[in-house]
């Protein structure tokens, strides 16, 4: 078995699944497809890049690790409150909602593109690799037991996704908030009749969603850049996630997060990084021809 292979496709599971995982959240509790997501994932690497550049000092400590990180998910959760202020709230009661939302969306990702542009500058911006205190407080560069060897980046992503997808779903799950999201997603009409605030709920929802792309963004970008386009490809596979798990399938959405995962990693060995999403989109339409409403069997109505 090649475990460098297997670790590759388990980080990237973690940190694409925060994505997907946000994107069916939204979808299923407000009905809104957020093609705004990649705009809040290059916010929040631009606030951790300058958080590392202005709050801290090289090299990175443990302390300043977490500051570049808590940085990276505050603006993630600012990204998605802005996103609910411009594509939600102006917009969930009108007729269309979900396309007036879609089109909406669309614009703030196309416009903050051009926004970071102008302001950041064309030139890509690195990020400290926030989980280096780790190696040099052990003093071993890698984490190795037996035949597998995996650098503490990729240790650190597993664990700080995982950690916090659960957090998020154990809180939707117990927690009274949460329990109105959970209404929401089964029966809007019915949860606004009983007492349910749709706007609150629905911007506490995009405000959990982007600090999710917000820690997506640091573990990500700690190990490529920063680009005024950096939210592009990593949107494409959230979306890739969401429509392989089924549209609003928290479950779903975390088995297809392990697939696309895989399927990433396998086909950057043997064919070449360049043919990744051309697999994963292959890998989406197998699964929608033998499945149509995807893995977790919602795609072809979510909503009642």
């Amino acid at each position: 078995m090649d475990w460098f292979v297997v670790t590759s496709a388990l980080s990237l599971a973690a940190m694409y699944g925060l994505l997907g995982i946000g994107i069916s959240l939204t979808w299923s509790s407000i009905g809104m497809l957020n093609l705004a997501h990649g705009f809040t994932f290059a916010a929040a690497g631009y606030g951790a890049w300058w958080a590392s550049k202005n709050l801290v000092k090289a090299p990175t400590s443990g302390t300043d690790a977490l500051i570049v990180g808590g940085a990276g998910i505050l603006i993630g959760v600012i990204g998605g409150l802005c996103v609910g202020l411009i594509a939600f709230l102006p917009l969930h009661d009108r007729p269309n909602f979900p396309i007036r939302s879609l089109i909406a969306t669309l614009a703030i990702s196309l416009a903050g593109t051009q926004v970071f542009l102008l302001w950041f500058g064309p030139l890509n911006k690195p990020l400290p690799k926030v989980f280096s205190p780790v190696a040099r407080a052990l003093d071993r560069p890698k984490l190795e037991f037996g035949p597998i060897s995996i650098t503490w980046d990729r240790v650190g992503a597993i664990v700080c996704a995982t950690l916090l997808c659960v957090i998020v779903l154990t809180w939707v799950r117990l927690s009274r908030r949460g329990i109105q999201m959970r209404a929401m997603m089964q029966n809007p009409e019915g949860a606004a009749l009983v007492g349910v605030s749709v706007r609150s709920t629905g911007m506490l929802v995009m405000g959990i969603c982007g600090g999710m792309a917000g820690l997506s963004a640091v573990l990500l970008s700690s190990t490529f850049f920063v680009s005024p386009s950096a939210g592009t490809q990593p949107l494409a596979k959230g979306l890739v996630i969401a429509l392989l798990g089924g549209l609003g399938s928290v479950p779903g959405a975390v088995i297809a997060s392990v697939l696309v995962g895989f399927t990433e990693a396998l086909t950057a060995k043997y064919f070449g990084t360049g043919y990744t999403l051309f697999a994963q989109y292959v890998l989406v339409f197998g699964v929608l021809i033998v499945r149509p409403r995807g893995i977790g069997g919602l795609l072809a109505q979510v909503r009642e």
